[in-house]
């Protein structure tokens, strides 16, 4: 706690933080208040709220994979201040559309042909924004910071992400969504602000031609990362984590309004709870660690998440009351004789969980040169968002199915033992020495 204190004092360190604070708050503000707005205000039957639930998911995720490889070479080619006050900039004209698409849904107007269609389309140019900030704000860590201080770090920026989270699903599920229009473009604006205060982070290699097909880019970058064994088997546990992590944020509008029969108050806190939860993990991991990167806590970290989301799927089913087509608001709902075990063992899912995946961030910009560090979390973001969109069509066709939402969350139990797997082969290769350390670049 003493090292997160004294970076929190360090230019090379505050205005990273800060900036993607606002980041990850205004992502989860303008996400959230538009799916539970289209969720309980547009849609009035489970399967189409589940799908669009899943859709919007996919839409932001699908950048991720079509784009890294790109992100992953500027990144580690250019300047990564540059970069991140350019893709600022860029998030104040996006969160312009996305707020015009808010406030044309809460008039009623065109709704379906130019409101949602609109909200998505920023949804989609954020997922393109976060695609280009997310391999520098891990990748700058090691530049900017001492080899002791990057776990440290590394946490922070997780722990820091969960809170802005929290911060922005709170307000999305407590404000109108008029005031959320507004709040997401003041948000834009000192996002850029702050962005102007990152020292400069000069590339670590020479400058190189950027290769622009992004199908072979994708692929040669995937393929020349994964050979070490280390990066490809926390790669691997990653992707299955986040795999969880989208079924599971897909599920919970649609699961709170039908299943539970709860307002959008309770879902926003549903997704309140798991960030502080990822939050509590992330910084209680590093305490554990201290300070030293491992994978020795990975396969029982993410086996207790599966059981915890085993016995999230059990209170879920047990739950039963009867509102008379009255949704409860959050006094209501924390009255019911299950809610504390149902809040609990969600809180479980989310403690377990950043616990298992902070280390493994850690790993990808540890065992590999500096200048390779972008790419590496480029790479990383391909594979992660592959899997989740595949989570998310998954999740689409189980709802076609006829699956209860309460039955998909088995899915995410049983990914948790693939997590476990590859968590445990990381550790094996981490005690044979096959991880080795690289020089920090501070």
């Amino acid at each position: 706690m003493t090292t997160s204190t004294h970076l929190l004092r360090r230019r090379r360190f505050l205005p990273l933080f800060v900036t993607q604070l606002l980041n990850a708050f205004n992502d989860n503000l303008y996400k959230n208040a538009m799916v539970l707005f289209v969720v309980y205000s547009v849609y009035n039957s489970e399967a189409a709220e589940a799908k669009f639930s899943a859709i919007a998911s996919g839409v932001f995720i699908l950048p991720f994979f079509v784009l890294s490889a790109l992100s992953g070479q500027l990144a580690d080619m250019r300047d990564k201040a540059r970069i991140i006050r350019i893709i600022k900039a860029c998030e104040i004209l996006i969160m312009l559309c996305g707020a015009t698409g808010l406030v044309l849904a809460w008039h009623g107007l065109m709704t379906g042909m130019v409101a949602i269609p609109l909200m998505l389309l920023a949804l989609f140019a954020m997922g393109i924004h976060s695609t280009f900030f997310g391999p520098i704000k891990y990748a700058i860590l090691p530049q900017h910071l001492k080899k002791e201080e990057v776990l440290a770090g590394t946490g922070l920026v997780e722990a820091g992400t969960y809170m802005a989270v929290l911060a922005g699903t709170i307000l999305a599920g407590w404000i109108p969504v008029e005031w959320a229009a507004g709040a997401v473009v003041v948000t834009a604006v000192i996002g850029y602000l702050t962005s102007r205060a990152v020292p400069p982070a000069p590339p670590m290699t020479e400058q190189q031609p950027l290769d622009h097909h992004v199908i072979r880019a994708s692929i040669a970058l995937v393929r020349n990362t994964m050979h070490e064994s280390c990066v490809y088997y926390a790669i691997l546990a990653i992707s299955f984590f986040w795999t969880i992590g989208a079924v599971l944020f897909i599920q919970f509008p649609p699961l709170a309004k039908n299943v539970l029969m709860a307002s959008k108050e309770v879902a926003s806190l549903f997704l309140v709870i798991f960030s502080v939860g990822v939050a509590i993990g992330s910084m209680s991991i590093n305490a554990l660690l201290k300070g030293n990167v491992s994978a020795r806590f990975a396969p029982a970290s993410v086996l207790i998440m599966g059981l915890f989301v085993v016995a999230f799927h059990l209170v879920c089913r047990a739950w039963h009351v009867d509102t008379g087509g009255k949704l409860l608001d959050i006094s209501e709902f924390v009255a019911q004789p299950l809610a504390i075990p149902l809040l609990l063992t969600l809180l479980g899912i989310a403690v377990s969980g950043g616990m298992f995946v902070v280390p493994l961030y850690a790993f990808l910009t540890t065992r590999v040169e500096p200048s390779q560090a972008a790419r590496t979390i480029a790479a990383n973001n391909i594979v992660n968002s592959g899997a989740m969109v595949a989570g998310s069509v998954l999740a689409i066709s189980l709802s076609a199915l006829g699956v209860a939402i309460a039955d998909q969350l088995l899915l995410s139990a049983g990914m948790c033992i693939i997590s476990a797997w590859f968590g445990r082969i990381l550790h094996q290769a981490e005690c044979a020495s096959a991880c080795p350390d690289v020089p920090s670049g501070h």
